[in-house]
């Protein structure tokens, strides 16, 4: 457990503007253990280095393939696991900012109702033994102090707010649908009033036709409470609908950053390329799209290859790729890509 930080670290200069969330070189790796004595002999880095910029009131969407480090990633900001090393900088409500990564437990614990968490699972996420109004009604319990009466006020209107009865306060989880346990999940979420909240694969477990209304209500809360989104997922059909902004993820890395419309035009990346390949095409009389098939699976994280950790699969690599690691850099205002040669390459994108 690391000591609290001096109170303030740095001052927003445009407290309107200014980015609610920012990462600087994040790091998490886990450590690879063997033998009786658990020695270490390697690690996993599951996140190395990322620079991220979550502004306010926007949906910022992390996409890549299963084992990229998203969920990690976002598990890192919410301090669900220890950053290994960087700087998690989190502007408060008066405008200075603070450095997430190095606050204690219990100097954290003030900020943890400001960034919430929304599962992947919700069945999993949901305890069976407690009632609607005990899994929503424990944050408001344990942090804010409210009594029963209260507490069930409050409850009764997070469960409207997100589409559900009142009168289902004293169900069980196992009564409802998945669609249902994740609105239960959202309004937990929503019980502190958060400014942010981290989706995590947040639909990626539901049917289509529930998937659309999860959507729609997360669309809706934003707008009514001016909330922020990293918004984790795989889909980039669903993330094309939720998004303002996308970073993608390619074995820990960040690799391309960019507006939604920009990004589904015109990849700077070919893992970008690929990635969008994959998205289906609304019109069904549209010319279908050549697929970019990506050779192999993705990168150990244990053992990352050396240069461009994507050039065994790149269809573009070229011999400074198998040797240099690219930096991500500015391509263009507002896009931002980690291959050597964004910007000369001529890749498709999805959208017109």
């Amino acid at each position: 457990m690391t000591a609290p930080p001096s109170e303030v670290t740095a001052t927003a200069t445009a407290t309107g503007t200014a980015p609610l969330l920012r990462t600087h070189g994040l790091t998490k790796h886990f450590p690879i253990r063997r033998g009786l004595l658990g020695r270490a002999v390697g690690r996993v880095r599951a996140v190395d280095g990322v620079d991220l910029t979550v502004p306010a009131g926007r949906t910022v969407a992390l996409v890549g393939e299963s084992g990229c480090g998203k969920s990690t990633l976002g598990r890192c900001l919410m301090r669900v696991f220890e950053p290994t090393s960087g700087e998690i900088s989190y502007r408060r409500t008066d405008g200075t900012v603070i450095d997430l990564a190095k606050l204690d437990e219990r100097a954290l614990k003030p900020y943890r109702s400001e960034i919430r968490l929304v599962f992947q699972d919700p069945f999993a996420s949901l305890n069976p033994r407690m009632t609607l109004l005990q899994i929503i009604g424990e944050p408001l319990r344990v942090n804010l102090g409210l009594g029963a009466a209260e507490t069930e006020e409050r409850v009764a209107e997070l469960l409207r707010r997100v589409g559900l009865r009142p009168e289902y306060l004293r169900r069980y989880p196992n009564a409802f649908s998945g669609g249902q346990r994740q609105r239960v999940g959202i309004a937990r979420a929503l019980a502190l009033a958060p400014r942010m909240v981290v989706a995590d694969e947040a639909v990626s477990a539901l049917d289509v036709s529930v998937r659309a209304q999860i959507l729609n209500l997360l669309k809706d809360l934003q707008d009514e409470s001016d909330l922020t989104y990293l918004f984790i997922s795989h889909d980039l059909g669903v993330v094309e609908y939720m998004a303002d902004e996308i970073a993608v993820m390619y074995v820990g890395k960040v690799v391309e950053t960019g507006a939604t419309d920009e990004l589904y035009g015109q990849p700077l990346h070919p893992y970008t390329e690929a990635l969008l390949s994959a998205v289906p095409e609304p019109d069904p009389g549209a010319r279908r799209r050549e697929r970019v098939v990506l050779r192999g699976e993705v990168a150990d994280a244990s053992n990352v290859p050396q240069g461009c950790p994507f050039h065994p699969r790149c269809f573009y690599a070229r011999d400074r790729c198998r040797t240099e690691v690219p930096a991500l850099r500015e391509i263009a205002p507002g896009r931002t890509s980690a291959c050597h040669f964004a910007g000369e390459l001529e890749l498709k994108g999805c959208r017109a």
